[in-house]
């Protein structure tokens, strides 16, 4: 679980977070996912030339988050092949069960060019053996 202080920055005039945040919420959830697994997109870009496109993004907002709630965000790996990657997200208030918001994000690995290349076998492998758990 990743934490997420709602600071009034990530709020509309309401003191409500903006709903496009969350999709900000849910890159570091990602990054975080892949940071926990030795896996860094800086060495992803820099050393084998892969970056990664969100291809796909569905959010379900059932409840508002609110300024200086502390927020937990759940990312699990739900789907892997050659060259995509599906994460699911859900997002609660601490000290509750109650889902916030929730969401599916697909990522493909593309080169430089944004032409898709193969994820290496040895990140697959990795993500593949967590997902699998």
């Amino acid at each position: 679980m990743l934490p997420i202080r709602i600071y009034y920055e990530d709020t509309d005039c309401g003191g409500v977070v903006y709903y496009a945040n969350y999709l900000r919420y849910f890159e570091r959830g990602r990054t975080e996912f892949l940071r926990d697994r030795g896996i860094s997109l800086t060495d992803c870009r820099d050393d084998k030339g892969i970056l990664f496109v969100v291809t796909k993004a569905e959010l379900e907002y059932l409840s508002p988050g609110r300024h200086n709630d502390l927020l937990l965000l759940d990312t699990q790996l739900t789907d892997i092949s050659k060259v995509k990657m599906t994460f699911s997200h859900t997002i609660r208030r601490e000290g509750s069960e109650k889902e916030l918001v929730r969401g599916m994000v697909t990522l493909a690995s593309v080169n430089n060019d944004g032409r898709p290349v193969r994820l290496p076998e040895k990140i697959r492998e990795m993500l593949k053996m967590d997902n699998e758990e």
